[in-house]
Formats: structure tokens, sequence, C-alpha cells
């Protein structure tokens, strides 16, 4: 694993590679509605002169087949990298911002997370301490695919409890009555458990707060995404009726300033967003200021291929004010390609990285063995 502790001159850029890798993985799905899921893992490597190199990944799920427009916008992106100081971040975040039309935010959060990447290999630091090294590690919950019946959910909380876990958020038909029975005996076999319910964004208003009603009566700790993060009227009306924390789904809010607007104007009871819905390490670190300056919490995602999954982690440990990591499960699922992965620990947390950057090395190969479309932009393609 690269680490570097100092540099004489300014580094430069030589060539940035995106890559989709498409593992043929079991597939899922998180709403009844919705088809089993493709999941792609679009990767970033930006290649310095100085031999480091600072990478970074985005989870997609798309329906019939893997998404490839994350990789596609980056192409008009990267190269305005080429022969820029990756450490000057602030510049080339403002050169890169849209100015015609709004860019994937996923796109742009690649770059800066890998850039992140780089400056904690030059300072030799992982990227949580950069931030601010407010924890080393947080609490986990286990985070669901959807299953058919409530008795496989009931086997799968007893196995999770096995491995450690004392918090589990459901993924589930989000269809009302059935997500209520799903909640009802979860909370009969199981009084004491940590449990939030995800309807993603699913749900109309009457079955939003009879939802929200019923939930709280049974003590969960939150209800997410019940529905979409754009109905903020809706979300308004609904949390002056329950007392249950709501959240929103955090896929929908793709910008800071919007971002900002929600928590001023009181939409939610507590924020969520994701460093690769957001735009990157840096806005995402600014969101969990602004929520923590409204006495709010900001529960971050981390949903995903694990690169993705630990840019969310060392934000969370790096500002603070989060409650949990989402742990997104089948581990194997989302651990293709690498030789370091996140896992629950048997105490129920998960431990920052101990690496400089985001601190975790990849199997390349087996990157390369799944890829399925490729971006690549060097000095030569400039000249």
């Amino acid at each position: 694993m690269q680490s570097f502790s100092w540099r004489c001159e300014a580094m430069k850029i030589e060539r940035v590679e995106v890559t989709v890798v498409g593992p043929e993985t079991r597939r899922y799905t998180w709403s009844e509605d919705l088809p089993e899921q493709y999941q792609s893992n679009t990767l970033i490597r930006i290649f310095t002169d100085e031999g480091i190199e600072g990478v970074g990944g985005v989870w997609n799920a798309t329906s019939y087949g893997y998404d490839r427009y994350t990789a596609e916008a980056l192409r008009h992106l990267i190269p305005i990298l080429i022969n820029r100081d990756p450490l000057d971040r602030d510049a080339i975040l403002y050169d890169l911002r849209p100015r015609v039309f709004p860019q994937p935010p996923g796109a742009l959060s690649l770059i800066d997370i890998a850039l992140w990447d780089i400056m904690g290999k030059t300072k030799n630091q992982p990227i949580y301490q950069l931030l601010g090294g407010a924890c080393d590690r947080i609490p986990s919950y286990a985070s669901t695919p959807m299953f058919e019946t409530v008795s496989a959910y009931m086997d799968l909380i007893e196995e999770l409890l096995n491995k450690g876990f004392r918090a589990i958020k459901f993924h589930t038909w989000c269809v009302p009555e059935q997500d209520l029975a799903l909640a009802r005996e979860a909370r009969r076999q199981y009084p004491d458990l940590t449990l939030m319910l995800d309807a993603e964004n699913n749900y109309d208003h009457a079955s939003a707060l009879r939802v929200a009603q019923e939930l709280e009566a049974l003590g969960f700790t939150w209800f997410e995404a019940p529905l979409p993060d754009w109905d903020l009227e809706g979300y308004r009306a609904l949390i002056d009726q329950v007392e249950i924390p709501v959240i929103p789904s955090g896929n929908w809010v793709q910008d800071l300033s919007l971002f900002s607007e929600t928590v001023r104007t009181g939409v939610w009871t507590t924020t969520r967003t994701d460093v690769t819905i957001l735009g990157g390490i840096t806005p995402t670190r600014d969101a969990v200021a602004v929520s923590s300056a409204a006495n709010m919490k900001c529960e971050l995602m981390s949903w995903g291929y694990t690169l993705p999954s630990a840019a969310n982690l060392h934000v969370m440990l790096g500002c603070g004010n989060c409650s949990f990591y989402e742990q997104p499960l089948p581990y194997e699922t989302f651990e293709y390609g690498m030789h370091e992965t996140i896992r629950t620990q048997a105490d129920g947390y998960v431990y920052a990285p101990k690496g400089p950057g985001l601190g975790l090395s990849i199997d390349w190969p087996a990157m390369e063995s799944a890829t399925i479309h490729r971006v690549h932009c060097d000095r030569t393609s400039l000249d």
C-alpha cells in the first residue's frame, strides 16, 4: 500500500482511468416493485508523476443492465485533471463545477474521493484523521435486502445477532401492511433490538403517517424514506404529527445548497446523504457540519461496494455527528475485488481503516476480469 510523507515540488496528474466493474454476483432488490438490481462499481484511478495513485468508487443499482453513465460523464471531465496538482483540490473542484447542465453527482464524487485519497497518502494519514479524527469506530447496523417472507427476516436476525450486530434496518416490500407485519413480529421476538425500516420512497401520505405512528409505538429508532425525497411539504407535515425520527433516502438532494435549505426549513428530523450522492467527501463534510449546527444528526448512507462505503466511513469517523455505519448485506456481494474489507465486529462496531488515504487495498486483477466499460485520458490525449 502506498504512503508518502514528503514532497519536493508540486505533483502533476499524468493520467486517469475509469472502469465499470460488473461482477456476476447474486442479485437482490429492495422493494417489491423493483426487479433484481444490477450493481455496478465504477472505479477511478488518478496517476501522478510521483507514483502516488488516488482511487475512488461509486455504487449504482439499475434495472435490466449495468450502469455506464457515470463513467461516460467522466469522459468530459477528466481532461481537466491532466497536468494539475492533485493537492490543489479546491481549485480543481471549482473548474469541474457544472455550468451548463448538472453533472451526475457520482462522477464528481469519484474525482473528489480520489483527490482525498492522494492527500492522505501524501501525508501518510487516513482520510478520517485529515477530517478531524472525531472517533476511530462507530456502531453498525445491518442493512438487509428484501426477502420473501417474515420468517426469512426472523432467521436472518438470529444469524446477525450471532455475528455481533445490535441494530438492523429492514429493506422490505414497501407495501404498508406487509411492512407492518414484519415490524410487529420483529419487535415481538426481539423487544430490545434497535430497529429501523426503509420504505424506499414508496408510500402515499396517509400510509406514511399510519406506518410512522405504529413504528413509533413499536419503538423503532427511525423511519426512512416513506415519501419521495422531493416531497418536502409531505415530509414537513409528517414530522409535525409523529415523534419518531423521519429521515429521507438521501438519494435525491444532490447539492450542498439544497441540502442546507432543507435543514434551514425543517424538512426532516434527521438528515441523510452520501458521499457519492452529494458530490464527494468535500461537500459531505460540509453537510455534516450544517446538520450539526442545526442540532441534527446526519446519518450517512454507506450501502454499496467497499470503496464508496469506505469514503462514507471516513466522513463519519472524521466529522462525528453520525449514529451508525450502514453495513450492506450480504457481505460477499459488496466485497468483490478487495483484499481488505469493512465488516462489523463482534462488539457491534466497525473500525477505521489503518492505512493512509482510504486505507484499503484492491485486487486489481479481479476488478479487471469483471470490467465491462472503460474511459481513459492521459497527456497524449490532449495533444
